[in-house]
């Protein structure tokens, strides 16, 4: 039976290399994951005041979808050394109401993705040390961090196969996650 995996992108751009990479997650996943984009470009700031008996909807709709899933891949720039906003308020939104969280028990596996050299080693440790306090279980290894990007596609928006392959390694181990949690 598929497992349902919700997959959140950090960044927004239309022509965002985050958004390539997680659509070439799509397509290498095995047959037993069913990756699903999750947008979350639309959640409100979590704001405690708006989270009370009727929540936006927006918040409602993304609690449920991440709630429906056995896990999460993040695929994420690095910002100023640092997590995008998209993805530490798309954590705290689904970490809400205190004692509600949908994260917990959840594997996950997180890529970054960066147009310099470190491949956004500094967002990966970030995004990664929420895990501890979300009780989420993380793909310790192997670390994906995705540096150079640019170069890891043609004129044509293909990926090469070095760096397919590399995408392929770590949606197989991810996958053995699941199942191990499953």
């Amino acid at each position: 039976m598929k497992k349902n995996i919700a997959v959140l992108v950090g960044s927004l751009r239309k022509a965002s290399y985050n958004l390539k990479v997680a659509k070439v997650l799509q397509q290498l996943a095995p047959d037993a994951l069913n990756l699903t984009i999750i947008e979350i470009g639309d959640l409100p700031l979590y704001n405690e005041d708006i989270d009370g008996d009727n929540p936006p909807a927006a918040y409602r709709r993304f609690r449920q979808q991440i709630a429906d899933s056995a896990g999460v891949i993040i695929v994420s720039p690095e910002y100023n050394r640092s997590l995008p906003a998209t993805i530490k308020n798309a954590l705290d939104v689904g970490s809400r109401p205190y004692g509600k969280s949908v994260w917990s028990k959840k594997p996950v596996a997180t890529i970054t993705v960066s147009q310099g050299a470190v491949g956004g080693f500094g967002a990966n440790q970030h995004i990664r040390q929420t895990y501890v306090f979300l009780d989420m279980q993380p793909l310790q290894q192997p670390e994906a961090y995705l540096g150079n990007i640019a170069s890891s596609f043609d004129e044509n928006g293909h990926i090469s196969e070095k760096t397919k392959q590399f995408l392929q390694h770590i949606i197989d181990a991810y996958a053995e996650l699941v199942a191990k949690f499953s």
